[in-house]
């Protein structure tokens, strides 16, 4: 079947008259010669339709449009009914399998939503639906908490305004174990894939399913207030810029830290309400340069002690605060959060939960946290990239990605959740200044401790994603013999499986204990590099120079990947 004949078809069966006129325009200007857009408009019809949509591990994540390579509801439709197949075949007859269904403030997010819920309930689950546009962690919270085998979120976190996504967790009868309520892994995805392929009608029922009450909200709230400890860390004399980055946290965030005492809370105004096209921010993800530049002014201008910043759907967190040693404001890597957070969390376990705890991070993440946890007699666990593995370490208490994600209460969320670590950042650095310290000064009390741990990332976007595979290829056919001067002594092709189950990336290690890890990224058409060099630091005196020689190191490194990538 040809390319328009295919289009033709797909606007006749799409319910969505805005898709569907999209897609007419598109047919019609590609296949008019005089078009002076027909060869554009013909190239945006085949990559529409070069799919389908590749159902994974993050589940779906595209651009919205139409066709079957886009995010749109015949997709969604589809990607429902073969779910709820996948959520039968588990049960086999055994249990009615329960299901819930949350959104976010992203374009169509709410309609996805809904006809989710109607073909769940169509297909016989018991289907409960977010009332309103909440962020990730309590839909997270909600696939626990109401015990459900599936949980879908609709959302793209972090990507740009063009775009949503379809996430799905696994819980209840669902799921051996004390991982419930977690991102999918395989075999499920290929089995959901498979489901979804298998579908060729989908039905939607007009009504049946439970629109949950505002209460979940509210519980949620009050389950991660209670993670505060006001009787250890009773501080609560702390300013704060808020953003939610134009995302659906504000409202849940301002709760949870006046709740837990946080009264001094300024959000930012122009990103205080959730806009689906994030008009201040090129792009709407906390990492990105530029998208903390209005907080950090809003901090500069109250004098304020922490900026806490949520992506868009609030499964993210990240910190700023002003570094003594320059006076100026910076926000906190990922890595230096993640081990605060772990030196945080190791201090508030008595010493018998510690011999039960278990921190855990990702392969990509700061080895930091490992030492931490070794210091403190606790057991740290390494884990592939993402949250779908950090969430499934057995008695996992504390696990974090360098990518802004931390799980900071497996029993409440067992996924990343940026409002509650945000809480909890939030208690450490109030109990800092009220002993005159900072949190910098936590950081380089570790560095006293551990060595001086300074990371970096280097990340190549690309236009398609099979030049990543190009640029991993000649990494494998012309591996780097050293980094900064200091020989590969450890050269690891992690797709051939180590310690850890394969997954495409190299690892190398050098006589200096540099370590260098070149991955493609698993939402983006990213190739991304994470660097780490490690400085000895055997007195505070010591501190400044360190930093600049860990800088040095890492700059060096920086060139010798570029090289060595070929850019």
């Amino acid at each position: 079947m040809d390319l328009f004949t295919r289009a033709r078809e797909w606007a006749a069966q799409d319910p969505d008259s805005e898709t569907r006129a999209e897609l007419e325009d598109l047919l019609t200007r590609a296949m008019n010669d005089d078009d002076a857009g027909q060869a554009a408009a013909l190239q945006q019809l085949e990559d529409a339709f070069s799919g389908p949509l590749v159902f994974g591990t993050a589940g779906l994540r595209a651009a919205l449009g139409p066709g079957p390579n886009r995010m749109n509801r015949v997709v969604v439709r589809s990607a429902a009914a073969g779910l709820a197949a996948h959520a039968l075949n588990l049960a086999d007859g055994a249990y009615a399998p329960r299901a819930v269904v949350g959104f976010d403030a992203r374009r169509n997010s709410r309609i996805f939503a809904e006809e989710t819920a109607a073909i769940f309930t169509a297909a016989g689950l018991q289907t409960f639906l977010m009332p309103s546009e909440l962020p990730t962690p309590v839909l997270a919270y909600a696939v626990r908490a109401l015990e459900c085998e599936v949980g879908v979120m609709v959302t793209a976190s972090h990507n740009p305004p063009e775009d949503n996504g379809y996430k799905v967790y696994l819980g209840g009868r669902a799921v051996e174990g004390n991982a419930r309520g977690v991102q999918i892994v395989a075999p499920h995805d290929a089995q959901i894939a498979e489901q979804i392929a298998a579908v060729t009608g989908v039905r939607l029922a007009e009504a049946g399913w439970n629109v949950l009450p505002e209460s979940i909200e509210t519980d949620y709230v009050a389950s991660v207030t209670a993670l505060a400890d006001g009787d250890a860390y009773p501080a609560r004399d702390l300013s704060i810029v808020l953003t939610p980055l134009h995302g659906v946290g504000g409202r849940t965030a301002q709760q949870v830290l006046a709740s837990a005492g946080f009264d001094t809370v300024q959000v930012v105004k122009e990103q205080a309400e959730p806009d689906a096209a994030f008009p201040t921010v090129e792009f709407p993800n906390p990492e990105e340069p530029g998208a903390l530049d209005l907080a950090l002014a809003a901090a500069a201008d109250l004098d304020a002690d922490l900026v806490l910043a949520n992506d868009p759907d609030a499964d993210r967190m990240a910190a700023a605060a002003k570094d003594p040693a320059t006076g100026e404001w910076r926000m906190l890597r990922g890595d230096e959060t993640g081990a605060l957070l772990g030196l945080h969390l190791a201090a508030r376990l008595g010493e018998d939960e510690k011999h039960d705890a278990v921190f855990a991070n990702s392969v990509v993440s700061s080895r930091l946290l490992g030492r931490i946890a070794e210091a403190s007699g606790i057991t740290h666990v390494q884990t592939l990239t993402g949250f779908k593995w950090i969430s499934r370490v057995p008695d996992l208490s504390y696990g974090y990605e360098e990518a802004l994600g931390y799980c900071v209460a497996p029993n409440l969320v067992r996924d990343k959740d940026g409002l509650s670590a945000a809480l909890l950042l939030a208690e450490l650095a109030a109990a800092c200044k009220a002993e005159g310290k900072t949190l910098f000064d936590l950081l380089d009390e570790l560095a006293l401790v551990h060595g001086l741990h300074a990371s970096d990332q280097l990340s190549v976007r690309v236009g398609s994603l099979g030049l990543l595979g190009a640029m991993m290829n000649r990494l494998r056919e012309a591996p780097p013999s050293s980094f900064a001067g200091s020989d590969v002594v450890i050269a690891e092709d992690l797709a051939e499986g180590t310690s850890l189950p394969p997954t495409d990336g190299l690892l190398y290690v050098t006589r200096d204990d540099t370590r260098v890890i070149i991955r493609p990224s698993g939402t983006e058409p990213k190739l991304k590099c994470y660097l780490e060099v490690i400085e000895p630091v055997d007195s505070a005196a010591e501190l400044t120079e360190a930093k600049t020689t860990a800088r040095t190191r890492l700059d060096a490194v920086i060139r010798d990947v570029e090289e060595a990538l070929g850019l």
